[in-house]
């Protein structure tokens, strides 16, 4: 067997299947940032918030509640949550709130 294959299925116990990876908090400064983003959205401008330590349910929950001090909506990807609109301000007030150390980055 070469270095690149692994076992994909076995006669002795069927479909062999990797074990899922625990998603993990991002390492950084300890920072929270957030920046105002339009690109690739058609124009329309979203607030993108990165460097949370959280990950899964908990930053899944943070997300709303953001979204719902925002009156508006937003999604969660590649673990940075982005918000529909520019809304930087008064999500740096939420966060400070929360005990996070916020910084606002771009323009």
């Amino acid at each position: 067997m070469s270095k690149n294959s692994r076992l994909v299925y076995s006669t002795d116990g069927g479909r062999v299947r990797d074990e899922p990876k625990a998603p993990e908090a991002p390492s950084g400064d300890g920072i929270v940032r957030i920046q105002r983003s339009s690109k690739g959205r058609g124009g329309k401008t979203v607030s993108v918030i990165t460097g949370v330590p959280l990950v899964g349910a908990e930053l899944k929950a943070l997300a709303k509640k953001l979204k719902q001090v925002c009156g508006t909506g937003g999604a969660i990807k590649d673990g940075n949550i982005e918000i529909q609109g520019d809304h930087r301000e008064l999500l740096k007030a939420s966060l400070e709130k929360l005990g996070y150390s916020v910084k606002l980055s771009g323009g």
